[in-house]
């Protein structure tokens, strides 16, 4: 009010004294400069608090999701031997080993401080992504119950914070995780299966139902003719399961496959016998198989970016290849759905091509671990937008890193279970000029007596890299 009122007497005595008013308004700002100068000449000037992300993850996660069963004296802290309260927490996480024994024999800590290698050493993570319950209990019974235990699993945008944390190798200090991903506070919840509406523009591909027996583990390949009279151009899919599956993988095959390769359309050709045995002739068309879509979720969708679509020519053969397993006593029930969605030619600026890296001289000496390094350079430029590892049971790790440019020697992939491999999407694209390319990295264990070479079955060896990308 004092202001004011003696804003208003200089404002008088202005226009009584003739003043020009912008003057006037020039006098007054700096009057009001002055005055909040004298005013506030004590306060420091105001500075948002940057917190660390790991103090982010125990304040704002840990605090509300965790700490109340890990904490000393708990049941749950006697059985897991893990206490994640604020003192001691980080401590009992970083490279500590898993009380659980599986997770112990599979190689895994607690938290990894590895960067993109850690995430998936990390039994932390495996506990608490939701997104994966299917294969978590499909693949790691032992491991226990997902986290937190008879609550709410963490919100999407607080796994995708903790993910970010571990990529960047979980340090004690420092800001490596972008807050704002917290923003999302919508959670995993398991979908009920339903057949999916077919595509208006689109193809619908369907498996089953069909039968999968007691403690079994059924998989399958099952060829089906597109019958496109033309070329057709599929921009994204979307796959749906019923529960049990343990992946979809659909196949083109490589133009140079033998007609004697080729398989009949619409027959089921399992992989292994009633006793588990191979299948020889089903195992021999693997080789020529070129990968154009995977899930190991029930539900799963993906498009390429607006504007990229991927090239079927005309009288397409795809091959479907459906694994489900069955740890019950009764006979389960798979079926898969796949809906292919079609974008017209003039639509596409980008035709998506499939990525398809494979080393074919391997030697692997009996009773050693060996690594094998591949590098693949391009000779034009390429934005890739997915990628996927191939090797069989010896392979302990499968690396890929960026040869040439800023990125150079930036690991981008990494795989250790050669029967799940990720599918790693890349948004935006990884950009690529011409000369740089891709170094491929995998170890293996011949815990064999005799030498491994490439080959078809999972005792032998295979050094392959797919996925998509396309020339800008």
């Amino acid at each position: 009010m004092i202001r004011y009122s003696w804003r208003k007497k200089i404002a008088a005595h202005a226009q009584q004294s003739g003043v020009e008013h912008s003057r006037v308004a020039v006098f007054i700002l700096g009057a009001m400069l002055a005055l909040a100068a004298c005013g506030d000449g004590d306060k420091k000037p105001v500075q948002s608090v940057v917190r660390d992300s790991w103090q982010i993850i125990q304040e704002d996660i840990f605090a509300a999701n965790c700490v109340s069963c890990h904490r000393a004296g708990t049941a749950f802290a006697r059985q897991s031997n893990l206490e994640l309260t604020p003192d001691i927490a980080y401590e009992q996480l970083l490279n500590a080993t898993p009380h659980n024994s599986a997770a112990q024999q599979d190689g895994l800590v607690l938290l990894s401080d590895e960067g993109l290698p850690g995430l998936y050493k990390s039994y932390l993570w495996e506990k608490i992504y939701a997104q994966d319950q299917a294969h978590f209990y499909a693949d790691h019974p032992q491991y226990g119950a997902l986290m937190p235990l008879g609550g709410q699993v963490l919100t999407n945008g607080q796994l995708a914070f903790v993910r970010q944390w571990i990529e960047a190798g979980a340090p004690e200090r420092g800001a490596v995780a972008d807050p704002a991903l917290l923003a999302d506070q919508t959670r995993y919840q398991v979908p009920v299966f339903a057949a999916p509406t077919a595509p208006a523009n689109g193809i619908q591909l369907h498996l089953g139902p069909f039968d999968v027996a007691p403690h079994f583990e059924r998989e399958f390949f099952y060829a089906e003719e597109l019958g496109n009279a033309e070329d057709i151009f599929v921009k994204g899919f979307d796959v749906t399961m019923r529960g049990g599956s343990h992946h979809l993988l659909i196949y083109t095959f490589h133009p140079t496959t033998p007609n004697e390769r080729v398989p009949q359309a619409q027959q089921f050709r399992e992989l292994r016998d009633a006793n588990g045995n191979y299948v020889l002739d089903t195992v021999a068309s693997m080789l020529f198989h070129m990968p154009i879509i995977g899930s190991q979720f029930p539900f799963m969708s993906y498009h390429f970016p607006p504007g990229v679509a991927l090239r079927l020519p005309a009288g397409t053969l795809l091959d479907l290849n459906s694994h489900y397993v069955n740890r019950t006593d009764k006979n389960a029930i798979g079926e898969v759905y796949a809906n292919l969605h079609l974008v017209a030619e003039n639509e596409i600026e980008h035709e998506a091509q499939i990525l398809f890296l494979n080393h074919l001289d391997l030697r692997l000496p009996a009773g050693k671990t060996t690594t094998i390094e591949r590098e693949f350079r391009f000779a034009e430029d390429r934005h890739i937008m997915q990628l996927m590892s191939h090797a069989h049971e010896h392979m302990t790790e499968f690396r890929v890193e960026v040869i040439g440019g800023q990125r150079d020697g930036e690991l981008i992939y990494i795989a250790y279970d050669w029967e799940h491999p990720p599918i790693l999407e890349l948004n935006p694209p990884l950009a690529l000029g011409a000369g740089q390319g891709l170094r491929l990295i995998a170890t293996y264990d011949n815990w064999t007596d005799r030498e491994l070479n490439f080959g078809f079955l999972s005792e032998d060896e295979m050094m392959i890299l797919y996925g998509f990308y396309y020339e800008p």
